[in-house]
């Protein structure tokens, strides 16, 4: 069966709006790619106890989450202690993780013509970016290799924990997805059909939409609009699914709309 995919962002900078969240889209943007959809995210401040309820919540499901944000080692992170509270573990600090943390302190030492010394008190902090909850895997950063980390919970979810900068956590997500979930994607097996109607009301169109996913296996979606610069007040009324059930089931909602009397503008493919 094809996971259910959810999103969780922490930090207190995108509910105060001194940062605009970027994650959300990008991550719809990465799963439409490869076939896949997102199902639910959750937004969360930088509060121990919130963060926490959200985690335990996505560990007793079953769903892949994505969680971005607050893995850093200063006072405002708490993702990484959060998720061992969850899960009810200790935080060690993860041996790969040393070295490549260490490997990182190496390299900038020597870009600043340094020598580098481990035990100088900014190093040994900066080993803090290692320590995850115990059992945790390591997810490989190609961009400064500090890395994040992936979790299961009981329930069979599988979290995976990420830095709040998007040139960090977008390719660790893409290569999460490739290499963990490649037999989930489905490029050209996924459809969405849909049709532009003037003059309905949603709930005229209700038992309609509700025949077709009695029948066929789709989803139907409805998306009214009453200010549309170009086509005014509409809906948007389409289905998706597997591309294979898409084809009829579209055609029974065009039929079931022509006998509704309903007047229809373009029509759109999606996939």
């Amino acid at each position: 069966m094809i996971p259910s995919f959810g999103l969780i962002i922490v930090g207190d900078e995108i509910l105060s709006g001194k940062r605009s969240d970027k994650h959300l889209p990008k991550v719809i943007e990465l799963l439409a790619q490869r076939g896949l959809s997102l199902s639910w995210m959750r937004l969360v401040g930088d509060d121990r106890d919130r963060i926490t309820a959200a985690l335990r919540e996505a560990f007793a499901g079953g769903d892949v989450v994505f969680s971005c944000g607050g893995i850093g080692a200063t006072p405002d992170d708490h993702t990484r202690q959060c998720a061992a509270a969850a899960l009810g573990v200790d935080l060690v600090l993860h041996p790969e993780a040393r070295q490549l943390i260490e490997a990182r302190m190496r390299d900038l030492a020597a870009e600043q013509g340094q020598v580098f010394d481990p035990e100088r008190p900014d190093n040994v902090h900066r080993y803090n970016m290692g320590v995850f909850p115990a059992g945790a895997r390591i997810i490989a950063n190609p961009y400064n290799k500090i890395p994040g980390f992936s979790c299961e919970g009981p329930g069979g979810a599988r979290v995976h924990f990420l830095p709040g900068f998007p040139v960090m956590a977008w390719p660790m997500i893409e290569g999460v997805l490739d290499t963990q979930y490649a037999h989930h994607q489905r490029q050209g097996a996924w459809l969405e059909r849909s049709v532009i109607v003037f003059g309905a009301m949603e709930a005229a169109l209700t038992p309609l939409m509700e025949e077709i996913e009695r029948v066929h296996p789709v989803k139907v979606f409805s998306l009214p609009s009453v200010d549309h610069p170009e086509f005014g007040r509409h809906i948007e009324l389409g289905v998706k699914g597997a591309s294979a059930g898409v084809a009829s089931a579209y055609a029974d909602l065009l039929a079931g709309l022509q006998s509704h009397g309903a007047k229809l503008g373009p029509e759109m493919v999606r996939n």
